[in-house]
């Protein structure tokens, strides 16, 4: 079974992540993405991000390219866990790609283009539920902020710290779930209500 937890940077998601796991009874497992430590499309767009790719970052379709490529390096495993009864868990998967794509362009025409690359070319699995955590959006610059404060290898990048973008991702991933994208959706901050969902789910 395949679960992903969607959000802006500082949401919480891993907090909500860890949770989850604690209260679930069945074999939980978690993918991130993108994949810094092994995906080499991965490694590229995070150079990007961090000023080291030139021009690269200014294209919204180049950025999204190289994090749709990082998810097909993992297809096998993705594939096999949507098979499977234990669940694995995504931070992060093909709506966050949608989002801060239709978030940069100011469009959501992207997220046509978003759906049938991964979805469609690349023939990822969609998976079972899609949470975005909608946590406030200062409250989510904050933790950001504070985390890069504490470890300096949490340095925030460039989407990190534009405000703007953070705040127009967040309401790109409200419209997805509203057209339950890709498949079922909870949108909310209520992270109690969200991991009853995911029990509920998991125990049908």
């Amino acid at each position: 079974m395949l679960i992903s937890i969607e959000g802006i940077d500082g949401a919480g998601k891993n907090t909500l992540v860890q949770r989850i796991k604690k209260e679930l009874s069945v074999e939980v497992n978690v993918l991130g993405f993108p994949r810094y430590e092994e995906s080499v499309h991965a490694q590229l767009a995070q150079d990007a991000l961090y000023g080291r790719m030139g021009d690269l970052t200014d294209s919204a379709f180049a950025m999204a390219t190289l994090f749709a490529l990082d998810r097909l390096g993992a297809k096998e495993r993705l594939l096999a866990a949507q098979e499977s009864n234990d669940l694995l868990i995504l931070d992060r998967y093909v709506a966050s790609n949608a989002a801060y794509s239709a978030a940069r362009l100011g469009t959501d025409e992207v997220i046509d283009w978003v759906f049938d690359l991964e979805f469609g070319r690349f023939g990822l699995p969609k998976p079972q539920l899609q949470i975005f955590l909608d946590t406030d959006v200062e409250l989510a610059a904050a933790r950001a902020t504070s985390r890069a404060e504490e470890d300096s290898t949490r340095a925030r990048d460039r989407y990190e710290k534009d405000s703007t973008l953070q705040a127009n991702t967040a309401a790109a991933y409200r419209r997805l779930a509203e057209r339950k994208w890709g498949g079922q959706w909870i949108a909310t901050a209520d992270t109690d209500m969200i991991v009853q969902s995911v029990k509920k789910l998991v125990e049908e």
